[in-house]
């Protein structure tokens, strides 16, 4: 590249950048080369950050916006023409000027004033011979192709983000952080139970590691069923930040008592295995008659992913069971046991009001329970529109926007099992081949869009 010329203005794109046509002038005395750039933003983790920026490519249009996004690569003091030092963001991008394409470094900057959107230093035209009274030496391009742009129309830019979990390593946890960094959103992974709590009528905040969270646009609770009382506290206090939560604090506190969300499902006539509540040893054999007697299902209030689940297949073993239960002071359901389904269920995904993906889930030989966990496993299936109504009105009832809801198919119909508040993500993604991470994210930002409309 040595022999490559170039004059004191030239045309140039960035491939990376999605700049097909920029005027950019050569600067032998500024060693860093710089950009203009609007509305910078950072977006991704604290190990891949990425800055979001708009640029108005042409001087004479600046209702012209593109957006851009890049790697940080370093964060620079940087000294202008005129003296004036800068902290600026530095990326690394390639450049295409006539038939070359190298890659340089550039610092982002406010040239709103400047007739050049760029300027090209040295460290970038080490390689390059510089003819400083010719303009234009190679081919010229055009700002014509710009013109399908929208004028004035806003970039709906990055979002802040944050994911309440105690699990960071979690598939689920990983799959949210690389689509929302591919989506060019910033996000923070916050340990639930690090957070304290100011409860200030004038000021509520959240404080983690000794200061006060930044405000996010957006929470998404991953809430364990052993913190679900202290996540349902933070929870309620990013929603009186006015934060958006996927799932509020009720939504996620009814899911979680099982007896309330069979409480609640029955109000709106929602079919569901029949289902029965005791707690004295005396009403066990009514109990067990309530739901349709032996083989039946018993099942702890505070049980997650088919653990504290039994089936009990005689009335002795079921007594037995319950009394085991109200010996640990237990708190249980009592569940008519479903044979003709055969050990199968269904996961339909919601995701808003709409089953973004599902599949069959089916027990291991010899087991009942056909949670992936208990070792059951998922095929992908074709649900019908009556199991997909019934998925999304008891999410809706629920007060979740993102649920798993788990349906059996009986010679009466389908029917609610349960509805989950922190769906895991790999089984379905996987069985269904849908990316759910990303209709998730999808979701969130058609949401806080509409609430950055109303303020």
């Amino acid at each position: 590249m040595k022999d490559f010329q170039i004059g004191w203005e030239e045309w140039a794109s960035f491939p990376k950048l999605g700049i097909s046509a920029l005027k950019i002038k050569t600067d032998t005395g500024a060693k860093t080369s710089a950009l203009h750039a609007n509305n910078i933003r950072l977006a991704g983790t604290a190990k891949n950050r990425k800055v979001i920026f708009e640029l108005s490519p042409d001087v004479q249009q600046p209702e012209v916006r593109i957006l851009c996004s890049a790697k940080v690569i370093d964060q620079r003091e940087v000294t202008s023409s005129n003296g004036a030092s800068e902290l600026r963001y530095i990326i690394s991008t390639s450049i295409k000027i006539g038939p070359k394409t190298w890659d340089i470094e550039i610092s982002l900057t406010n040239r709103e004033n400047m007739a050049y959107r760029m300027i090209l230093g040295r460290q970038a035209l080490e390689k390059l011979t510089v003819i400083p009274d010719a303009s234009f030496m190679q081919p010229e391009l055009s700002y014509e192709k710009y013109k399908k742009i929208v004028k004035n129309k806003p970039s709906f830019g990055s979002l802040k983000i944050a994911i309440l979990t105690m699990s960071p390593k979690n598939y689920s946890i990983k799959r949210f952080i690389q689509v929302a960094e591919s989506m060019n959103h910033e996000v923070d992974v916050i340990n639930t139970k690090r957070c304290y709590l100011n409860i200030n009528s004038r000021n509520p905040e959240i404080h983690y590691d000794g200061v006060a969270l930044p405000h996010y646009d957006a929470v998404i609770p991953r809430i364990g069923v052993s913190v679900t009382f202290y996540g349902m506290a933070v929870v309620r206090q990013f929603q009186a930040m006015g934060t958006y939560c996927i799932n509020s604090a009720d939504a996620i506190g009814s899911s979680r008592d099982k007896l309330a969300a069979h409480q609640i499902l029955v109000r709106h006539k929602i079919p569901m295995p029949d289902t029965a509540f005791a707690s004295s040893p005396k009403d066990t054999k009514n109990l067990i008659a309530l739901t349709g007697g032996s083989p039946l299902v018993l099942k702890l209030l505070n049980s997650t992913g088919g653990r504290g689940v039994v089936l009990a297949e005689t009335s002795k073993a079921a007594s037995a069971v319950i009394g085991a239960f109200q010996g640990l002071d237990a708190n249980f359901i009592s569940q008519e046991f479903i044979k003709e389904a055969g050990g199968s269920d269904l996961r339909c995904f919601v995701v808003g009001r709409k089953v973004v993906a599902s599949m069959l889930r089916t027990a291991a030989e010899g087991e009942f329970k056909s949670n992936l966990h208990a070792g059951g496993s998922g095929s992908p299936i074709e649900i019908t529109k009556e199991e997909r109504d019934i998925a999304i009105r008891a999410s809706r009832v629920l007060g979740l926007n993102v649920a798993g809801v788990d349906i059996i198919r009986t010679n009466d119909g389908p029917k609610v099992l349960e509805v989950n508040s922190s769906p895991g993500l790999e089984g379905i993604e996987s069985t269904s081949g849908v990316n759910v991470a990303a209709a998730i994210m999808k979701f969130i930002e058609s949401n806080v869009r509409s609430l950055r409309s109303i303020k």
